[in-house]
């Protein structure tokens, strides 16, 4: 391993390499703040310029692309409630409130500091046990993969008071209900499309994530005559230090969220944007009572816990496309295209017979990380000046981002058409209350959670004996049952103190 990390170090420590990494990251952290454009499209424009390059230094200046995307896409979505990646979604829940709170320069440094930490977290854990964890991602199955669905939709109470678990339980199916829209994947049966050709590829996520919130918070603010830049504070920055006791808040939830989106992005097909809400949900269920009414309204732990797991899930899906070949999410998929076509077989001997492109990658990603820290801390007073811009100008600038966005993705404006409708329904149910957060984790894991389940039954004649049959699903869905009563218990402890 130490000869294997000192190649590492020999190939991105070289002048040229050095400049590439640099520049997908600065690449990557302007296409992460642009709603609509994502990684996986700049990754497949860049695929062919980087033809010019050995297959290592390819794969470096794709890598900082994908991270940087992820860790410049918090910025719109702290400042403007526009997520600008999917993996971003989470930020929004509490970065934004900040911004609005007159600290918008604290919470762009938070977002900086966490993805710091959890791409630095993610790139030593990398370094040290990449072949190890490979052969633990290949024990889960599609059974697993269910039940971790299945965690992941009860993780939505995190996002709503134990007052608002109905609430928060009707936005969740309302989002895999609009996840079944579209050609069913496994029959290739038209479902709930009506008739129409433009919803056999199912409603985007960036769509239906820009409508609930971004379209929405503008719409409400013009309903309700607020300011969508904040309460008056617009042209303030606000500090960029963080009191030690504030480090000492945010420090443990960096941790554990670092670890946990790292393994999440070590599981194929699992992704940065679960690894977010995962990341957001425990840490809300960790927090003692008084610190989870903050969550929501502007807490720094709510900020930093998904910031560090997404951007520790990006380096963590390094591990199944390196070591097996197997894609962990849609830009992975792309890159591993482009490394096929470098003449490069990525699997279990590619740390033998091309340890260049293996370490190199790997040792690469902590030096992205230094560098996107370098690169975006300086220019947190240019950014956050956004909020300076008059209310007038500011709203009619994010609507046009959010219509852009969504109309360069497909090229359809019946696409535009539907935001502008989910928009205007997301305004009436958040005016009674209702969570957008549970929805989107509904819509993303709708997908994930069908074609898993349909695999398990296949796999076991039909049968739901495979939910207490395999161990290691049984041990998920315990813990999904444990976290789903914890609110219940909790409820009774306090009803039996106050008696």
């Amino acid at each position: 391993m130490l000869e294997g990390i000192l190649t590492g170090l020999e190939v991105a420590a070289r002048p040229v390499n050095l400049l590439l990494v640099s520049a997908g990251c600065f690449a990557g952290t302007i296409i992460g703040m642009l709603p609509g454009l994502g990684p996986v499209s700049a990754i497949a424009l860049l695929v062919p310029v980087t033809y010019a390059f050995d297959p290592a230094s390819a794969l470096i200046l794709l890598a900082g692309v994908y991270y940087g995307a992820v860790f410049g896409g918090s910025t719109s979505a702290i400042l403007l409630n526009a997520p600008g990646v999917a993996g971003t979604v989470a930020t929004t829940f509490d970065g934004y409130p900040l911004a609005r709170k007159g600290m918008p320069g604290k919470a762009l440094a938070v977002a900086a500091y966490a993805s710091f930490a959890g791409g630095t977290i993610a790139a030593i854990l990398l370094l040290l046990a990449a072949p190890a964890l490979a052969v633990i991602s290949l024990s889960f199955q599609s059974p697993e993969y269910f039940a971790l669905m299945v965690l992941g939709l009860v993780s939505v109470t995190a996002f709503a008071g134990e007052d608002n678990a109905a609430k928060a339980g009707f936005m969740a199916v309302l989002g895999l209900m609009l996840a079944t829209v579209g050609t069913d994947g496994t029959d290739g049966v038209m479902r709930f499309t009506y008739g129409r050709l433009d919803l056999l590829d199912g409603i985007s996520f960036l769509l239906l994530a820009m409508a609930a919130f971004a379209l929405s918070e503008v719409l409400l603010t013009i309903l309700t005559g607020d300011s969508v830049s904040g309460d008056g504070r617009r042209s303030s920055l606000g500090s960029l230090r963080l009191k030690p006791k504030e480090v000492k808040d945010i420090a443990p939830a960096v941790g554990r969220s670092s670890l946990l989106g790292f393994f999440v992005g070590v599981l194929p097909g699992a992704g940065a944007t679960i690894a977010s809400f995962m990341g957001y949900s425990m840490e809300r269920s960790v927090a003692s009572e008084q610190a989870r009414k903050e969550f929501g309204k502007g807490s720094l732990r709510g900020l930093a816990a998904p910031e560090s797991a997404n951007n520790a899930a990006s380096s963590g899906s390094f591990v199944p496309l390196l070591t097996l070949g197997v894609p962990g999410s849609g830009t992975t998929a792309v890159m591993l295209g482009a490394l096929i076509s470098y003449g490069v077989n990525p699997g279990p001997t590619l740390f033998v017979e091309r340890p260049d492109v293996f370490w190199g990658v790997i040792v690469s990603m902590y030096i992205g990380n230094v560098v996107l820290l370098i690169l975006n801390l300086p220019l947190i007073p240019y950014i956050s000046r956004v909020l300076a811009l008059p209310s007038n100008v500011l709203a009619p600038l994010i609507i046009f981002f959010c219509l852009a966005g969504v109309y360069l993705v497909s090229f359809n404006t019946f696409d535009l058409f539907m935001m502008i409708g989910i928009g205007a329904i997301a305004v009436v149910l958040r005016l009674f209350r209702y969570p957008m957060a549970p929805m989107i984790v509904g819509f993303t894991l709708g997908g994930l959670l069908e074609t898993n389940l349909r695999r398990s039954l296949v796999l076991y004649d039909d049968s739901l004996t495979f939910l207490w049959e395999r161990p290691l699903t049984l041990i998920i869905l315990s813990l999904t049952v444990l976290i789903a009563a914890i609110p219940l218990l909790r409820r009774a402890w306090r009803r039996a103190v106050v008696d």
